[in-house]
């Protein structure tokens, strides 16, 4: 069982930074992925970006530029730096790891990009 904690969310102006953490308990396998979704309100769960152990990553177009992910495998912990945020990335924000057989979630959390 894999239970996730995020922090870093908040409000932001546009233009400002964030860096979102999460911290995984429990076994982490070097198969996994981890990174982040994303939901806004009415819309669907959207994927922001995805690092493998080896840090092999992918980025949705929306975010690619703006964003970084990194992972710290002995901490068992992933990383999402955001830059140049805009209101459209107003959203709750998700860790999740992913394996073959299933996927964990954290419980989210909330960021506002608004002047």
């Amino acid at each position: 069982q894999v239970q996730l904690v995020e922090s870093g969310g908040g409000l932001v102006q546009p233009g400002g930074s964030l860096r979102l953490s999460c911290t995984a308990s429990g076994s982490i396998f070097g198969d996994d992925v981890m990174g982040w979704y994303r939901q806004a309100p009415g819309k669907e769960r959207e994927l922001v970006a995805g690092i493998t152990s080896t840090s092999m990553t992918n980025y949705a177009d929306a975010v690619k530029g703006r964003s970084t992910i990194s992972r710290d495998n002995a901490k068992k912990t992933v990383y999402l730096q955001m830059n140049s945020l805009k209101p459209e990335d107003t959203a709750v924000y998700y860790c999740y790891v992913r394996r073959i057989a299933r996927i964990y979630w954290g419980q989210g959390t909330q960021v506002t990009v608004s002047s």
